[in-house]
């Protein structure tokens, strides 16, 4: 990883991603409870919205500067989390060994996002959720188009993070049964404002 992606682009990504969305965060955390896998766990934005359901949790990411910038977080908060990974497309995890996983802004950037997926679903147990929030291709054609564009050039300066991928087709192609999703857009542009946010199950 270059000193940009591994030193910068975590704090910017940290300040990009921070109290704006925090009510984002804390729906998507909501209905956590047990064992849960994050993928993609970053500078721990999304610590402060576990709820006391859980029991402990599991981080999967590449940047030890991400882990640095989460030390408080991690030091408020009741929640033991264990850091397990490095990589989101090889968790290293038993099949069947956690109760619901967790991805906030992360499919975008993972090279193989349906690998990544496919792990997730192998280590939930029956009946576990995935819950995520992700920015993707917009349903506006015209944005759509520009996502498409702008996509080759966006991945050099933003970390791999791609503009246009479908991700309910991601999430539903990985052998999960959505449970609940919205797409809407939150922030201009929307090239990079439009969200996705929902649950899916694995059956």
């Amino acid at each position: 990883m270059s000193i940009y992606g591994d030193r910068v682009l975590p704090r910017l990504v940290d300040v990009a991603l921070g109290r704006g969305v925090d009510p984002i965060r804390a729906r998507v955390a909501a209905a956590l409870e047990g064992t849960v896998v994050e993928v993609g766990f970053g500078s721990g934005r999304n610590v402060p919205h576990y709820p006391t359901t859980v029991q402990r949790v599991v981080a999967i990411d590449p940047s030890l500067v991400g882990r640095r910038l989460a030390a408080r977080r991690l030091a408020a908060s009741p929640v033991p989390v264990e850091f397990a990974g490095l990589d989101g497309q090889d968790l290293p995890l038993d099949d069947a060994s956690v109760d619901h996983a967790l991805i906030t802004w992360t499919l975008c950037t993972i090279p193989d996002a349906p690998r990544s997926l496919a792990e997730v679903r192998r280590v939930l147990r029956p009946g576990g959720r995935l819950h995520f929030v992700e920015h993707g291709l917009s349903s506006n054609p015209a944005s759509a188009r520009w996502q498409r564009r702008l996509t080759p050039f966006w991945r050099h300066v933003a970390g791999g993070c791609h503009l246009d991928r479908p991700i309910d087709e991601l999430v539903s192609n990985a052998g999960f049964d959505l449970v609940e999703l919205e797409r809407y857009r939150f922030s201009r542009p929307e090239l990079i404002g439009y969200l996705y946010e929902g649950i899916a199950e694995k059956t």
